[in-house]
């Protein structure tokens, strides 16, 4: 990223995180939306594995990692499109995803002031302790998670180019990531044989896998390959997306939007 480019995606995020200060109801609504799946996890799986510190561990590390991963472009950057002021967007002299970046971080930041300390709280009340190497280890896997999961809302709601039920398809888009991410049961509770098929999907990439990385369940050359899992996913969707892109802007202006 060149220094311009930086300080534009900065300047974004900081006016971003102002206008949302004002809505600062909104942001509680939100998360308890977020927060709501995996505190249910965590009830429903310490009824079936009562005792076990490892579910208690995953799932109040998973409120976190959905926190700070969640991603809303269906509602700022394909509303943008359905509404025109894409075109905005498109005669100023700098890239168009410095937006959606910029207010992708905001929220979470958000998301994180007022989420991270209900989960402080619930790690307290369930008593859940983490080792800091593995706190430490699951930052970068976290941040990896983050840039997928912005990727991959944002690839579908490129759809808004072509299609106005967006919100269906991002929609979906979740269903999956909370399906097969291990938000509906850790990837380890999964059969044997499914365990390494759903470990090499996008969507364990995006939530379940920092948890794992967090509770100390995945280390050494484990750790090493999930990197190279979001690196190669995180290529492939930038790639889908500037395809996309180019195509959904050509078919904007083609009919004089």
């Amino acid at each position: 990223m060149t220094r311009r480019l930086r300080r534009l995606v900065l300047l974004r995020i900081r006016n971003q995180f102002l206008d949302w200060s004002g809505a600062w109801w909104f942001t509680v609504t939100l998360v308890a939306s977020e927060a709501v799946g995996p505190l249910l996890g965590l009830v429903v799986w310490s009824a079936v594995l009562p005792g076990d510190p490892a579910v208690a561990g995953y799932f109040v590390a998973l409120v976190a990692v959905q926190l700070l991963t969640a991603s809303y472009e269906n509602h700022t950057f394909s509303e943008a499109i359905y509404e025109g002021k894409i075109s905005h967007d498109l005669l100023r002299p700098q890239p168009v995803i410095v937006a959606p970046i910029g207010e992708n971080v905001a929220i979470r930041i958000w998301l994180g002031i007022f989420g991270l300390p209900l989960t402080l709280v619930t790690a307290l009340a369930v008593g859940v302790s983490y080792d800091w190497t593995a706190l430490a280890a699951a930052v970068p896997v976290l941040v990896g998670a983050a840039v997928l999961r912005f990727l991959w809302t944002w690839l579908l709601a490129l759809a808004a180019f072509w299609t106005g039920r967006v919100h269906a398809l991002v929609t979906l888009g979740g269903m999956m990531i909370f399906l097969l991410g291990g938000g509906a049961a850790p990837v380890w509770q999964l059969p044997d044989a499914w365990q390494p098929v759903v470990g090499a999907l996008p969507f364990y990439a995006m939530l379940g896998l920092p948890a794992d990385v967090a509770t100390g369940s995945v280390h050494g050359s484990a750790l090493a390959v999930a990197y190279l899992v979001q690196l190669a996913w995180s290529a492939a969707f930038a790639g889908v997306a500037v395809v996309a892109w180019r195509a959904g802007v050509r078919r904007f202006t083609a009919v004089g939007a």
